[in-house]
């Protein structure tokens, strides 16, 4: 059986010294030009010394519209490349593999933050407007031009945020893709943007440059069906090194009644995989719960809000197989401890039931 600790060989790029990645986890830390922030810094690499395998960004914009959140870390300008250098290089030191997860929020930026916000089609809700063909092109080239970045500042590789109804998500969604150009209509064409995007890394990057995928089955228009043979196709295709499945609860039943014979996981880890990688993300809280995906079939385990709780939630798993994670809610102090800012204990505040009340607290 595979453990936890057990090292990862990867199709290309390092091996991960074990089965954990740290999940891209927006914490609005950063500065508002998107360059790097102590703080960010900061808790990035204290989950790298506390035992992770793979250390993965928050999903940092590849277009100054793209900004979705305050405080989000940036790759779109030479000016990032400071920032990112200096945590590669300290994320190299702790002995975890790098990546930065790249992103452009589309319809879900605020206005205040993007200015422009654009979408596939236009968005009567949010107020976005459809991308046009020579749009959707300089995207995709920007893209693979935030791949540069990361691969210029030392990174290991990166991860393509293709989840959670973000602008390549949208573009996947039929609900939200209702163009009639090569971008839309089948799913052959609405996956097409994101496939160039892995493409053109491919062509752009180093050989070893490792590229992984993220992908949700549920919300924000997404099929589980189709989502199930976008996976297939990408793990079988021979140029993405991981696929990331972010399922929201690893053990939760579909929403689609029509796949209610077994849970969300099930769905992904019978697919055909050649040689990529399957992780999944989703309420892992304890040793015993990652060691139990991968005794499902998966190759590793997505570690987001265990690892906001505690930034060596790999160590202390391996150290101990009955290590659960600490009971929510938990103090403002014991979050400021495992190495979270003023700035993002408030946004964590968003979590129903994660920070206790101050009243509580006193």
């Amino acid at each position: 059986m595979t453990r936890l600790a057990d090292e990862l060989t990867l199709a290309r790029g390092p091996a991960w010294k074990n089965r954990f990645m740290l999940a891209p986890l927006t914490n609005q830390q950063s500065h508002m030009d998107g360059t790097l922030s102590d703080d960010e810094f900061r808790w990035l690499t204290m989950r790298a010394q506390g035992g992770f395998g793979l250390t993965m960004t928050c999903a940092a914009h590849v277009q100054r519209n793209g900004n979705a959140f305050p405080g989000q870390l940036g790759i779109w300008d030479d000016r990032h490349l400071e920032g990112l250098t200096r945590l590669a290089d300290a994320l190299r030191a702790a002995g975890s593999v790098s990546s930065v997860q790249l992103h452009h929020g589309g319809m879900r930026c605020p206005r205040e933050l993007a200015g422009d916000v654009v979408a596939p089609s236009d968005d009567a809700e949010t107020g976005a407007r459809a991308l046009t063909t020579a749009e959707v092109e300089r995207l995709r080239d920007d893209f693979v031009a935030g791949a540069l970045r990361a691969q210029t500042a030392g990174f290991d590789g990166v991860e393509i945020h293709g989840a959670h109804g973000y602008i390549l998500c949208a573009f996947l969604s039929a609900k939200y893709n209702r163009r009639d150009d090569r971008y839309g209509g089948s799913l052959e064409n609405r996956a097409r943007l994101t496939l160039e995007i892995l493409d053109g890394i491919r062509a752009a990057c180093r050989p070893d440059f490792q590229v992984g995928l993220r992908l949700s089955p549920e919300r924000f228009g997404m099929e589980l069906a189709e989502i199930r043979d976008l996976a297939a196709q990408v793990m079988t295709g021979g140029k993405l090194d991981y696929l990331d499945m972010s399922l929201w609860d690893v053990f939760k039943a579909p929403v689609d009644e029509a796949f209610a014979e077994r849970d969300l996981l099930g769905w992904f880890t019978d697919l055909p995989r050649g040689e990529t990688k399957l992780g999944v993300a989703g309420k892992l809280m304890t040793a015993a719960q990652a060691q139990e995906v991968l005794d499902r079939g998966c190759d590793y385990a997505v570690i987001g809000r265990a690892a906001i709780l505690r930034h060596d939630f790999p160590n202390r798993a391996l150290a101990d197989a009955g290590y659960a994670s600490p009971a929510t809610p938990v103090s403002e102090a014991h979050l400021m401890a495992e190495g979270l800012s003023p700035s993002f204990v408030q946004y964590m505040r968003n979590w129903k039931g994660f920070v206790e009340e101050a009243s509580s607290a006193a």
